[in-house]
């Protein structure tokens, strides 16, 4: 082997998945335990520590130069359905404009976003969850990461990315929009893009805000402003750059080309 090929190990050892000494590896089936019920208090202490470790794991893992963008979606639209087919454009139209594309690894919606950011060169990043049945990654993540605890990979998701789009999707999918909305209203976050793609499918939803939360007084009606509910592809890019968060961190050309 020469000396070339050499050198070229440890990135080809890195691209897939983020290798670790067993101790970080035990931290499989932790989340189950510690949600199982009431326990020791040294159970909890050592539960805690694993939560330290994991996060430990994310931080050096997702330290990553591009800005970079979280789809979300439900892992059951197969390719060819119109929803994977409009996450295969979103992901390519978000790698020509200078986003790394991270979602939660698996299939459908996530492999597509994954899939679109390859087909142009983009960086493909999976932060997958460990499941009682277990998902397995995609084949077009050029960085994986696996995370035990649901709550560590949801910091991690929301630290490290400038902006989310929602697709549709399930629980896992209104757990993150959720969350995120809820952290911008209570001011824990400052505000950050979220793109709500594919209108058929948002509007339902939207129209409950309305008609319902902020009706009754739960919510403000500015707190649905929030999303940006759209069917176009370059109009969510085009207002994840416009936005404050993220229009400093990804030049642009007077072509529209990133540089």
């Amino acid at each position: 082997m020469t000396e070339g090929h050499e050198a070229e190990k440890p990135d080809l050892h890195l691209s897939r998945s983020l290798e670790k000494p067993s101790l970080l590896e035990q931290v499989q089936g932790a989340e189950t335990e510690f949600l199982a019920g009431k326990r020791q208090h040294a159970d909890n202490v050592e539960s805690a520590v694993r939560f330290f470790l994991e996060f430990l794991r994310g931080f050096e893992f997702l330290s990553i130069e591009e800005p970079t963008v979280t789809v979300f979606g439900s892992a059951r639209f197969p390719d060819g359905h119109r929803y994977y087919e409009l996450a295969r454009e979103l992901g390519r139209a978000l790698a020509r404009a200078g986003f790394a594309v991270m979602t939660g690894a698996g299939p459908g919606i996530m492999e597509a976003a994954n899939r679109g950011a390859k087909d142009e060169g983009g960086l493909s990043i999976g932060a997958n969850i460990h499941l009682p049945t277990e998902q397995h990654a995609n084949p077009y993540v050029d960085k994986l990461i696996d995370f035990e605890h649901f709550f560590v990979r949801k910091v991690m998701l929301v630290k490290y990315s400038c902006a989310f789009v929602i697709m549709p999707g399930g629980f896992g999918t209104l757990d993150e929009l959720f969350e995120t909305l809820t952290l911008m209203q209570t001011g824990k976050m400052v505000d950050f893009p979220v793109v709500a793609l594919g209108t058929e499918f948002w509007s339902p939803l939207i129209d409950f805000f309305r008609a319902k939360l902020a009706a009754e007084g739960t919510i403000d009606v500015r707190d649905i402003d929030r999303i940006f509910v759209t069917d176009s592809v370059d109009d969510a890019v085009r207002f994840i750059r416009a936005h404050p968060r993220t229009c400093n961190h990804v030049a642009e050309s007077d072509d529209g080309v990133h540089e």
